[in-house]
């Protein structure tokens, strides 16, 4: 079972082997993480699993740049933009719009 693992991991079962990723293997090892958390999320649904999500985005948003400071500006600043998914709006299916004068 080789997966990215927390960095604190290698002192809590030193039994097994670690090694640190080259950086080309990283961005690709969190994306595997982003799912397998996001799965297990899905499949627990507990605050502690939508935690382990939240730790890999991260991890993420560092590799762009971001602090967590800076992706929660960048999230604030879309929802003032877009809003957010607290008002539960569902999209139904893809409707073209039509002018009053078009029918």
């Amino acid at each position: 079972m080789s997966k990215l693992v927390r960095d604190r991991i290698p002192h809590l079962f030193p039994a097994y082997a670690y090694r640190v990723l080259a950086e080309a293997e990283y961005r690709p090892a969190l994306l595997d993480k982003l799912e397998e958390e996001t799965q297990e999320y899905l499949a627990d649904r507990t605050p502690e699993e939508l935690a382990d999500v939240l730790e890999v985005l991260h991890a993420l948003a560092a590799l762009h740049g971001l602090t967590p400071e800076g992706l929660e500006e960048l999230r604030a600043r879309k929802a003032a933009e877009r809003g957010g998914f607290v008002g539960r709006v569902w999209l139904e299916d893809h409707v073209t719009y039509k002018e009053p004068n078009d029918r």
